[in-house]
């Protein structure tokens, strides 16, 4: 089976990159084994409410995107990891820590609001922070009447405080009472005396990327000992690019958003952290990578994203030469580091599939295809390419466009049966008895993805019963950005983690994409052979001048064809610039000429077709060792 998972591209806002890894300890901790609230919560008119409307559960609906103003952009302080009192039109003040919204799973927050995860019971809300107030500010706040009534708040009272002594290393005498009140009294004192001897300062966050650096530059610290990113301890791994490391919550991070990119075609996110409320982007025509003011000014040096301003072009840290810059110092192996950084991504241990042993040649029968959500044939013409003899292809495509490339260019041999979902075994006939190639398009495991359900249900049809030896292939593709759980959900259903191709390797254009599958030697190195263009200049048409070595990558999108913060295009011709041509575009992907020229197709049709496809080099790359299993002519 082949399974094609593509994530719609989207404009996404930068958020804030800079935030401190306490809030990862405040995550663990208030969503740790606290039990849901129960009981009731009373605003300041002393009327109680219910669970369903208390301000632990009373997140406000998510509004539009908007500019992200995280931390303490908009200079109204509350930074991500600081301990406050916080309040909802309504309801009563309650205990909270900043956050992050990735945490949230939500959106940044708007201007001149912050995410806070309220104690008690570890639940989100957007709020004001002209309804904040620093957790030292304990005595105005704390509530005696709400501390005797009710559990849920006498529960967000000691987990403030321990998160508060923990931060001040405040230790407090063993109490020889088994009641819970008596261990929690002396606590109260402490809040209630000002958090002395340390006060406010004891209370801020314990990691930051500040801290990081004196820790780096003063007292001869090894990144490597350091979260890149955020500023903690003890990294879960390597940073693929720089020296440094990455925690677990910024590893996934880097995982999800490393590959997405805006619409202009640069990354959506910082190449050091992700993140990023306000980014600067490399002047270097054949890079794409952007890196946040903050990494500059606290990773470099102080005023490093001012200076950067004014060069033009500026160059980034993974175009200049190898040298150290403040502490941030580009690996020499960093491509092989991020290949690496993605294979090891493996967050959960499999059996290896089953390995078929070769066939011999005399036994060795024409393949027979299922191919869900099938694009412009692209399985079919790589097979032909191949010399596969082809007994039987069945697509599903419900792109009438998509089925005309199919139908022309092949010449009827392939079966369509449109929609998934009426795929069943009666109406493919015999096509379960060799091999299945799936391919389908969609954004996550909820709305158009419970597509994924049904290949699902096919690929677990499909597989060969108890006691059958006969080979059997699947494989399912999709985009590197995308949502890290997701992406580890759909490796538990598949029972095999991914691995990752970019098409950059083997032809002229990045196309970084994630393979589940069983095919042989998945994970062997993608090798160019003497027929792949490499070069843009490569797969232009005579007289036509190629302004760049490679390009980005070509999505369905118009504006993905142009390159650079200047949005060049990138031929010249006549002494002017030129888009690609659809022919290019062919080349490019590795296609033949005019492969798309069908129905009076015009240029914006045939692109998207092509933006929405695989790159031929990849999956001759991948389908070449299913040779020695099936006929060939």
């Amino acid at each position: 089976f082949i399974l094609r998972y593509l994530v719609p591209k989207t404009k996404h806002k930068r958020p804030s990159g800079k935030y401190s890894a306490q809030q990862l300890l405040s995550h663990s901790m208030v969503n740790g084994d606290t039990p849901p609230g129960e009981g009731l919560s009373e605003n300041d008119s002393g009327v109680e409410l219910t669970n369903e409307n208390s301000p632990l559960t009373a997140a406000e609906p998510p509004s539009p995107f908007s500019p992200k103003q995280n931390g303490d952009a908009d200079n109204k302080g509350f930074g991500i990891g600081e301990l406050v009192w916080g309040k909802i039109k309504g309801f009563s003040w309650w205990p909270g820590i900043v956050v992050t919204w990735r945490v949230t799973s939500k959106r940044p927050a708007n201007h001149g609001m912050r995410w806070l995860q309220w104690f008690g019971d570890g639940k989100f809300s957007e709020v004001s922070a002209d309804k904040l107030d620093s957790i030292t500010a304990f005595p105005k706040f704390f509530s005696q009447a709400s501390y005797t009534k009710l559990a849920s708040y006498r529960r967000a009272i000691f987990q403030a405080l321990e998160m508060a002594s923990l931060r001040a290393e405040k230790t407090f005498p063993q109490s020889e009472s088994d009641n819970p009140e008596d261990q929690v009294k002396p606590m109260l004192d402490w809040a209630n005396g000002g958090f002395l001897p340390k006060g406010e300062e004891g209370l801020k966050p314990m990691h930051s990327a500040e801290q990081m650096v004196n820790e780096v530059l003063k007292n001869k610290r090894s990144v490597e000992e350091f979260c890149l990113s955020c500023g903690k301890t003890r990294p879960a791994t390597f940073h693929p690019l720089f020296e440094g490391g990455l925690c677990q919550t910024c590893k996934d991070v880097y995982l999800e958003m490393s590959y997405m990119y805006d619409d202009d075609g640069y990354q959506s996110y910082c190449t050091v952290c992700c993140g990023g409320r306000e980014v600067l982007l490399c002047g270097n025509a054949n890079c794409c990578r952007c890196f946040c003011v903050d990494c500059l000014d606290i990773l470099v040096n102080p005023g490093a994203s001012n200076s950067a301003r004014y060069l033009d072009p500026w160059r980034c840290y993974m175009c200049q030469p190898i040298l150290q810059y403040g502490i941030l110092k580009r690996r020499h192996d960093w491509s092989l580091k991020l290949q690496e950084f993605f294979a090891n991504d493996n967050g959960q241990e499999f059996e290896k599939p089953k390995i078929y042993p070769a066939v011999p040649a005399e036994q060795r029968r024409p393949i027979r295809v299922l191919s869900l959500f099938d694009g412009i044939a692209t399985g079919y013409l790589v097979l032909r390419d191949l010399g596969f003899k082809v007994d039987q292809y069945v697509a599903s495509e419900v792109c009438e466009d998509s089925i005309s490339v199919g139908v022309v260019r092949h010449e009827g041999k392939i079966q369509y049966v449109h929609d998934v979902r009426n795929i069943t075994k009666k109406n493919v006939g015999g096509v379960f008895m060799d091999i299945c190639f799936f391919f389908v398009c969609f954004f996550a495991l909820e709305g158009t993805g419970r597509l994924f359900f049904e290949f699902y249900r096919l690929l677990s049809e499909a597989k060969p019963k108890e006691g059958e030896d006969r080979p059997f292939f699947w494989m399912f593709e999709n985009v590197v950005a995308m949502g890290v759980n997701d992406k580890r959900d759909i490796s538990r259903f598949l029972e095999c983690n991914p691995v990752m191709i970019d098409a950059i390797e083997v032809s002229a254009a990045h196309r970084a994409r994630y393979f589940w599958g069983n095919l042989p030697g998945m994970n062997r190195p993608l090798c160019a052979s003497g027929m792949d263009k490499l070069e843009l200049q490569d797969c232009l048409e005579h007289g036509r001048v190629a302004k760049f070595g490679k390009v980005r990558t070509i999505t369905t999108r118009s504006n993905s064809i142009k390159q650079g913060k200047d949005q060049h295009f990138p031929v010249l011709m006549n002494g002017k610039e030129d888009i690609l041509w659809c022919t290019e575009l062919e080349r490019i992907f590795g296609f033949p000429v005019h492969y798309t020229d069908v129905s009076n197709m015009g240029r914006g049709a045939r692109q998207k077709l092509l933006g929405r496809s695989w790159s031929v080099p990849v999956i001759r790359h991948l389908f070449a060792p299913l040779k020695d299993y099936f006929a060939c002519e």
